[in-house]
């Protein structure tokens, strides 16, 4: 009797752990390719992040095309942001305000790829870039806040 009392809490205590932890409404399954840039690396775009709600994040920024014409975000060998919540994620927009609309997509905002490590980084852009997504924005999923952003110009 004790051992199932034991393990009916141990499930009880999984289950609001798992509920409690994740505000996200929409499951967005998102393939990231850790490919770096093949020859020169182009830069076309460069800016600089910005902290927001009392992030450590900042860095150099940069949009650009290597020898086989394919894209890649930057982020430089400064880039910081809090890796503590490991929801943090890069997105590309037409604003500097992450602006989600769950259940039917937000052509304003796109998804580039999740951040593991500070320091330098390429994620490989599947696609084109829409035009006008000129800002980066590092984004916590976990509590649902800007961790910074920055204009691409």
């Amino acid at each position: 009797m004790k051992r199932i009392i034991i393990t009916m809490l141990a499930l009880v205590a999984i289950s609001i752990t798992t509920v409690s932890c994740s505000k996200d409404t929409e499951t967005v399954e998102v393939a990231v390719d850790t490919a770096i840039p093949v020859g020169v690396f182009n830069v076309s775009k460069t800016g600089t992040l910005t902290a927001q709600n009392g992030t450590p994040t900042k860095g150099k920024i940069e949009i650009g095309k290597d020898s086989q014409n394919t894209t890649f975000v930057h982020l430089g060998s400064d880039f910081t942001t809090e890796q503590g919540t490991g929801t943090a994620t890069v997105y590309l927009s037409k604003t500097a305000t992450f602006t989600a609309s769950p259940g039917t997509g937000n052509p304003d905002l796109k998804l580039i790829g999740i951040i593991t490590k500070n320091g330098e980084a390429y994620y490989k852009v599947d696609g084109t870039i829409p035009a006008g997504l000129d800002y980066v924005i590092i984004w916590c999923g976990t509590a649902s806040i800007p961790f910074g952003n920055g204009l691409l110009k």
